[in-house]
């Protein structure tokens, strides 16, 4: 059947058109020999042509991306203007063929993005955590609903203000629907900008989360009681049929699906992975809630979102449905979604009107500041810094996918004009632009977090003060080696211990991070899958009763931002230690047995940014986990010291520990055999004061101290010191940093594989070396 090439194809234009459809639908070519005098034939296909569509726009994307991003625009921005880059580029002679001569420009590159976008509303329901918002604060149930109200209220003023006799009835819906659309504070946009502003898990990242929720949950409701409203005046029957079907939808999704996917991850081995036979289930599953949705004149991404909330977030499932799609989804049909809905803009309507650009200005605006200005002062009074509170009104106004999606089903079952849509569009694109922006300039947690702190360590800490630790762990493995370690530091009833347990899990399958603090074992055993590793610490403080307080508690994080939380707890707690597990794990032959390069860069972090001192425990799988802290077995200690701040903070500790009598501590100073520049450092006095005490000291005030001094004249022989010792101390302490120009480290440096270990501390951590357990530490 021959094919009529249609007149230029301008969606939603007013305009009647005759098409000739080949059926069944064409959809692969056989390539480009299939018609070698025309290659472009392939195009009259419906995949090689959506092919082409995408390639367009991913490409534009990027390279809009790629420009933009240097200077702080967000890639949801990036998209859109990519969009408007295209408009003008797709009425160019064979492109605008591409994207509109052809009846399958916009229908298939429609269906797709719909399709991805439908997808990306399952998952962001998956992400939801809807328990938030019934267990939020006072604060953010405030503020939550408070920036829903105050934007409608404005709105409903201005267009009372504005307000012309014999208004047509399609002005007045718009108007309305530009309300409820600045009135909308989504979850999903919140989340996705405080992620990418990298500050999802700060203070004022967990109140935006949470106000989100509320927000998003209520204006949810209110939509569903307008829709009900004008519905029952017209037909009170077809609002009962359609409530009873969205109760028995509802039921459906909560009482019968969700137990079946509890009963999946009953099912899958604890850590072990989903099989697929159920995570296809699932996607199917979600497809057909759309489905059902849309079959009830309701749209298709609701059923998808419901569904969504049902799918019990988190590992193991909810965490493999973001793992397998997330990606894709947004990789790939967001950003076809975005830009395309964006190239639906027209310009030459929007700006034909100069009265409707006027309005749309004064109300935009003082939509905006309706929604700002309350969340600021909402926070402000909860004596929140003005620049914080001012951002966090910034965050809660911002807009973004979801405000999108809903002006294009307004726009597709054309309830609103062309001329409000492209305002619309703008007004987003202006909002998603700017705010990041703002809020990178007036919030910075990173740069203002320790400015007035001073920073707390060992060596100033007073003797008969209690030491404040924070122990770092993130899976049971860790445990064993951090109580030996704990236990060697010598609590006392002058000078006990306070030891903060914090149990890190990377956070999976959700969008809002969660802090949960184990007050005690009795309340804690709710969450039983957070609290296992944290047991044997507080059978560690029941073991030593008015020596040391345990307090646990769990956070789950997404690993970058993780040591902002460590940071955070440290710095709220005034501890003098950080305790941190090395990456690598060893088995108890001493072989390696893994290496975690997520905690490594945790390590690297926190390093850099810790408000007090650091150690890093290097178990190498010889201390078993049936070893009773304060037993009466004694421990052998050594102390490489080779000079430096961070050498004296590391004797500090050793000598803190050689006042329990079962402890013998060995300080082993290596002294280069000449001192080339015959220069004497500050650094250098205060190495042979404190050694001074170290001597004077050995053997009294019942601390078994012996003090070794050794020689080395170049690296290999430093080299070879570390190994005839290494495996001669149950535990072996050293500094991180160094002189430079030290002569004993000559050459080492270069060879180090874990340079935040230090050149000593990265021997230690060697495969090559056998050693027991080490810790290198940094002063601060």
């Amino acid at each position: 059947m021959a094919e009529s090439l249609p007149p230029p194809y301008h969606l939603y234009d007013n305009a009647t058109y005759e098409f000739c459809l080949v059926l069944p639908p064409k959809v692969n070519s056989a390539g480009i020999w299939e018609n070698a005098t025309n290659p472009s034939m392939i195009f009259s296909y419906s995949l090689p042509f959506l092919e082409l569509q995408v390639v367009m726009i991913f490409l534009v994307n990027h390279l809009v991306y790629t420009i933009l991003r240097p200077i702080g625009i967000t890639l949801f921005a990036s998209q859109m203007f990519a969009g408007f880059i295209m408009v003008p580029i797709i009425k160019q002679g064979h492109i605008e063929k591409i994207f509109h001569y052809q009846e399958l420009g916009i229908q298939i590159m429609d269906t797709a993005s719909l399709f991805g976008f439908t997808l990306f509303f399952f998952l962001t329901g998956v992400k939801m955590d809807i328990k938030s918002a019934f267990r939020t604060t006072k604060r953010s149930l405030g503020i939550g609903i408070v920036s829903l109200l105050s934007p409608i209220l404005v709105g409903a003023a201005i267009q009372a203000t504005f307000r012309q006799p014999n208004e047509p009835q399609q002005v007045k819906m718009e108007r309305l629907i530009g309300t409820l659309i600045e009135a909308l504070t989504s979850f999903s946009v919140i989340a996705c900008l405080l992620a990418e502003l990298k500050i999802l898990n700060t203070e004022l990242g967990r109140l935006a989360l949470s106000s989100a929720a509320v927000g998003d949950l209520s204006t949810l409701f209110l939509v569903r009681i307008i829709t009900l409203s004008r519905h029952f005046i017209s037909s009170p029957l077809l609002v009962l049929v359609r409530g009873v079907i969205t109760c028995c939808f509802l039921a459906l999704l909560f009482f019968v699906f969700r137990p079946l996917m509890y009963w999946v991850i009953k099912r899958t081995p604890n850590g072990g992975p989903v099989a697929e036979v159920y995570i296809t289930a699932t996607m199917m599953a979600a497809v057909g809630c759309a489905v059902v949705t849309h079959w009830t004149d309701r749209s298709p991404l609701i059923g998808a979102f419901l569904f969504g909330l049902a799918v019990p977030d988190g590992p193991p499932l909810g965490s493999a449905l973001i793992d397998k799609f997330e990606c894709f989804t947004n990789g790939l049909f967001l950003s076809v979604y975005v830009t395309s809905s964006t190239m639906r803009i027209r310009l030459q309507k929007w700006l034909s009107d100069p009265s409707h650009i006027k309005f749309s200005t004064i109300f935009s605006t003082a939509t905006f500041f309706a929604t700002l200005i309350p969340c600021c002062i909402g926070s402000f009074l909860n004596l929140m810094p003005f620049r914080d509170a001012l951002a966090f009104g910034l965050i809660m106004s911002s807009k973004g996918i979801v405000q999108l999606s809903h002006i294009c089903t307004f726009r597709d079952n054309k309830i609103i004009s062309q001329k409000a849509f492209t305002t619309m569009i703008f007004c987003i694109l202006a909002n998603a632009t700017i705010i990041p922006l703002l809020v990178r300039f007036l919030y910075d947690p990173n740069s203002r977090k320790y400015a007035s702190y001073e920073q707390r360590n060992l060596m100033h800490l007073k003797p008969d003060v209690e030491l404040k630790v924070l122990v770092c762990v993130h899976t049971l493995d860790n445990v064993p080696a951090m109580i030996y370690l704990l236990d060697l530091t010598c609590p006392t009833k002058e000078s006990p211990n306070v030891v903060y347990v914090l149990h890190l899990i990377e956070l999976k399958g959700r969008n809002s991070p969660v802090f949960i603090a184990h007050h005690n074992q009795e309340t804690s055993t709710a969450a039983s899958s957070f609290f296992e590793n944290i047991i044997p610490f507080y059978e560690y403080e029941g073991n030593n009763s008015d020596l040391v307080t345990v307090n646990g508690f769990t956070t789950i994080t997404p690993p970058k931002f993780m040591h902002d939380d460590i940071c955070t707890m440290a710095l709220d707690k005034q501890t003098s230690f950080i305790i941190l597990p090395f990456h690598r794990k060893w088995s108890i032959d001493g072989s390696l047995e893994e290496e975690n390069n997520v905690v490594r860069n945790l390590n690297c972090n926190i390093l850099d940014q810790a408000p007090c001192s650091i150690g890093i425990l290097i178990d190498r799988g010889r201390i078993q986990k049936s070893m009773k802290p304060s037993s009466s077995l004694s421990f052998s200690t050594g102390m490489l010291f080779l000079g430096g701040k961070d050498d004296r903070e590391a004797l500090t500790l050793a000598k803190r520990m050689a006042r329990d009598p079962r402890v013998k501590l060995t300080v082993i100073y290596l002294i280069a055999y000449q001192d080339c520049d015959n220069v004497v450092y500050w650094d250098t006095e205060l190495d042979t004061e404190m050694l001074k005490d170290v001597k004077q000291n050995s053997g009294k005030n019942g601390c078994d101290i012996m003090y070794v001094e050794e020689v080395s004249n170049c690296g290999a022989q430093t080299i070879k010191l570390i190994r005839s010792i290494a495996n001669n101390y149950d535990l072996m302490i050293v500094g991180r940093c160094y002189r430079v120009d030290s002569i004993l480290l000559t050459g080492l440096s270069e060879w180090s594989e874990f340079p935040e270990l230090g050149v000593v501390g990265d021997l230690f951590a060697s495969t090559d070396l056998d050693s027991r357990v080490s810790v290198t530490y940094k002063y601060k």
